[in-house]
């Protein structure tokens, strides 16, 4: 299993009425976080869609369990439960600077083939980057 935290403050622009953080935005925190966590392997989302290959999002589910405020220090804990098939799917924990839980949620993509318009396999950068963190691993 492939794992990467990544730590943000909420912006004033990211709130709502209320003070919170506006529910959609957290589909942007996990965006975030998805590219930050392939980045550290070694894969830019600009360099895989340079091969023809994207990664439209097929599902995003998310379980909103405590508000976040403006200015709040938020921490993205995103991991990669299984190797990339013609799918890749992405889990992820938002906490607190206390490590107090406060979303969880899960983000199912695709590989897509920008020219042919049909999905397809993972570029081998992809597979690649991923392979050591799942030899030798037992599913999740």
């Amino acid at each position: 299993m492939y794992q990467h935290n990544i730590s943000l403050r909420v912006r004033y622009a990211e709130t709502d009425q209320m003070g919170y953080v506006y529910h959609g935005v957290y589909a942007t925190y996990f965006e975030v976080a998805r590219v930050e966590a392939l980045r550290n392997i070694g894969v830019s989302y600009k360099d895989l869609e340079k091969t023809g290959i994207s990664m439209p999002v097929r599902e995003l589910s998310c379980q909103y369990l405590r508000p976040i405020a403006y200015d709040d220090l938020i921490n993205i804990h995103t991991k990669i439960p299984a190797e990339p098939t013609a799918r890749l799917l992405f889990k992820y924990e938002i906490t607190d600077h206390t490590g107090n839980l406060i979303s969880r949620a899960e983000s199912l993509l695709f590989f897509w083939d920008q020219k042919r318009k049909k999905p397809t396999q993972p570029p081998k950068m992809l597979s690649q980057a991923l392979k050591p963190y799942f030899q030798n691993a037992k599913p999740e």
